[in-house]
């Protein structure tokens, strides 16, 4: 259960509205996600978030693929099964396979395992892998 409501296109601020557009827009598609609507209750905030998304989101030196698939993962580790929904099927949407899925969650079920233990059992950090401890 949302703890705000989620404002439809009539209930939302001339701000939030021209967010919602331009969501539309960039995404060719007449639909905004619940994400933004509960966002839209501040619509600074929703502008400032839509913008840095797609700055972050866009491609770069990794590519839009890539990036959805590390968002699924951090999103795991959050525990935001909200995000984890969404950027899924966006992977789908930008070529992920069922077979890349399940490596995916192998590889974030790993890394779970190797942080909890390695934390569990403090270990130190080798200086090889460490900047400051490497510096000549």
């Amino acid at each position: 259960m949302a703890v705000v409501s989620l404002l439809n296109d009539e209930e939302a601020s001339a701000e939030a509205l021209a967010v919602f557009n331009d969501i539309r827009e960039a995404r060719g598609t007449d639909y905004v996600n619940n994400f933004w609507r509960a966002l839209a209750h501040d619509p600074a905030q929703l502008k400032s978030v839509w913008d840095r998304i797609q700055s972050v989101m866009a491609p770069g030196a990794l590519d839009p693929l890539v990036k959805e698939l590390i968002y699924v993962a951090v999103s795991t580790a959050n525990g935001c099964g909200y995000c984890v929904h969404s950027h899924t099927a966006s992977a789908r949407a930008k070529g992920m396979t069922p077979d890349m899925h399940a490596e995916l969650l192998a590889v974030v079920a790993m890394a779970s395992q190797t942080n909890a233990l390695a934390t569990a059992l403090g270990v130190p950090v080798d200086a090889r892998f460490d900047p400051e401890q490497t510096k000549g």
